[in-house]
Order: structure tokens, then C-alpha cells, then sequence
């Protein structure tokens, strides 16, 4: 769609950084000392950042860019609120190693919840969402599913939400290559695969999808 949003000049910018503080959606980032707009569809195009630039590398413009995401800026506040807060330490992101045991874990965090929208780790991913339960009900969750993704995790019934806004705020900001759904038979994980699938629909993407239902003793349906 064509919409007014910032152009940021980086000739003129002199890497103050005054910019991204002023941006409360979180669009412009500080790269290798220059501002640069890095979530277009964060940008919602009013300009708070443009009086606080003292360089004036700031301008509006008239262009093609995508729709602002008002569903994944809220999501993206949150998250800053909560590590800024001093929330849980273990949800600062992080790609990880291969480790000497059989764990296909390539990621932290992996709960919906606390998982960053936008993570290196997300490009170019094969993405595994998968019920809390089937790790304990399939004892080869980790190389018949995990192996080779980023696997995500969730329980619809225990965190009481839907996942649908921040999965699709994920599928949208970044390039996610395929996605599976690994869910037990029992009706509450219906609310996961449904927020999978209406996150693809949002999202506006064709990508491949699957999901894969497992039985309370273990067995692939």
C-alpha cells in the first residue's frame, strides 16, 4: 500500500540515536552507528522521531510499504516493559549451540509468550509450534519434529490467550520458510492450531503448513 512514512537520510544522521528512543513503536534500530528504519510496518507514520533528530536526517515520504502492524507494535511494547522491568532472565534471546545430548532445542526462549518477534534465529526458519504436553506424550518430539527448526511452544488452556497476534506478528516480520503444528488429540490444543492458522491468514503469506496431531499414549494420528 502506498502510506507516509520516515525517510531517514544517513548522510546526515550523525548516530546520536536520539531517534530510536523517540520512536515508541520501536521502528528505527541503531546499526553500525546510523540510525536506520528497520520495522516499516512499526512505523506509524506521525513522526515522533523527526523533532528529536538535531541533524534533520529525518524526513517524511510517500511510498510503497506495508500496513502499520498496530498488533505487533503493542506485543513488541510489552516485551521491552517486561525485560526493561526486570522480568524473567531467562527470556533474553539466544541461538544455541549444538549440544553433546540429543536436545534439537536451536533457540531460547521457546515459550510463545516470552519468544521475541523479531530474533536472527527466525530467518529463514523451518518453524515447529508444538503443545507443552507433546513433549512428554511423544518421546521422539526432539528428532522427528524439533530436529532442524525453531520450535516454539504453548498452552492455549494455561496461558489463557490467544496466540494469534503474536504469531502473526512473527510470520509477518520475518522470513519464515515452512510451518508445523504439533498438537495432542485433546480439544483445547484446537485453540493452538486454529491461532497457527489464523496467523497464516493474517500474515498475508503463502507458506507450507502441517499439522501434526499425537494421542495421549503417544501415538501419531
Amino acid at each position: 500500500m502506498i502510506r507516509k512514512i520516515i525517510h531517514i537520510d544517513e548522510e546526515k544522521c550523525n548516530g546520536c540515536g536520539i531517534c530510536a528512543e523517540a520512536c515508541h513503536e520501536g521502528a528505527i534500530d541503531m546499526i553500525d552507528g546510523k540510525a536506520k528504519l528497520v520495522r516499516e510496518n512499526f512505523c506509524d507514520g506521525f513522526g515522533d522521531c523527526l523533532p528529536a533528530c538535531p541533524t534533520g536526517a529525518i524526513t517524511f515520504e510517500e511510498r510503497e510499504a506495508p500496513e502499520y502492524d498496530e498488533a505487533a507494535v503493542k506485543i513488541n511494547k510489552m516485551m521491552k516493559e517486561l525485560h526493561a522491568g526486570g522480568g524473567c532472565p531467562g527470556a533474553s534471546a539466544a541461538k544455541l549451540a549444538a549440544a553433546p545430548s540429543t536436545s534439537r532445542l536451536a533457540q531460547w526462549p521457546c515459550q510463545i509468550k516470552l519468544v521475541p518477534i523479531q530474533a536472527p534465529f527466525f530467518e529463514g526458519a523451518e518453524l515447529l509450534i508444538a503443545a507443552d504436553c507433546t513433549a512428554f506424550a511423544y518421546a521422539n518430539l526432539h528428532e522427528d519434529f524439533m530436529k532442524g527448526k525453531i520450535t516454539i511452544i504453548g498452552c492455549p488452556k494455561l496461558d489463557d490467550i490467544d496466540y494469534t497476534d503474536k504469531l502473526t506478528a512473527i510470520i509477518r516480520s520475518n522470513d519464515i520458510r515452512s510451518v508445523t503444528v504439533v498438537r495432542m488429540e485433546v480439544p483445547c490444543c484446537g485453540g493452538l492450531q486454529r491461532a497457527a492458522e489464523n496467523a497464516l491468514q493474517a500474515s498475508g503469506k503463502t507458506i507450507p503448513y502441517q499439522v501434526v496431531t499425537i494421542t495421549r499414549d503417544g501415538r501419531v494420528l
